[in-house]
């Protein structure tokens, strides 16, 4: 089983402030927003949509490192769905 995960404060910051930006796009306020809600809530997990969101914002070039990294917050308390075949 793995530990439940929280937003960290720096994290939770560059969230808030992803929130708070009037330039900033649906997709990396969507992360942001999953990101900021899980900051003291260990047994919260990122939504699909959302995680779909912070991959896409973690993908593009254009986003802010601010963004960034409130989506790669939002993507890694994601449950992992490891599909392999052995």
């Amino acid at each position: 089983m793995s530990k439940r995960k929280v937003t960290r404060p720096k994290a939770a910051k560059k969230a808030s402030s992803t929130l708070r930006s009037r330039s900033t796009g649906k997709k990396s306020k969507t992360a942001a927003g999953s990101a900021l809600s899980q900051t003291k809530a260990p047994k919260k997990v990122t939504s699909k949509k959302a995680a779909s969101a912070a991959s896409s914002v973690l993908r593009s070039k254009r986003t802010s490192k601010t963004s960034k990294s409130a989506a790669g917050s939002a993507l890694s308390q994601r449950p992992s769905t490891n599909k392999r075949k052995k």
